[in-house]
């Protein structure tokens, strides 16, 4: 199992929360999504993760990684 954590200055509160689980959800590989609001942190487990396209879609989805 493999663990990326991506750092940015746009998580805000609950809502954008379920817009990243959700927009990760269909991603191949991806088995656990964790984000803190607090931390703007978030944490993605599982295996053969692309750390780039995952910043892509944060990024796309309006969470550009810092």
């Amino acid at each position: 199992m493999e663990e990326l954590k991506f750092q940015s200055s746009k998580i805000k509160c609950g809502g954008c929360v379920a817009n990243i689980e959700k927009g990760l959800a269909g991603f191949a590989g991806i088995t656990e999504v964790k984000v803190d609001v607090e931390s703007n942190v978030v944490n993605v487990q599982g295996s053969d993760l692309d750390k780039a396209v995952i910043e892509n879609k944060l990024a796309e989805l309006g969470y550009p990684t810092v």
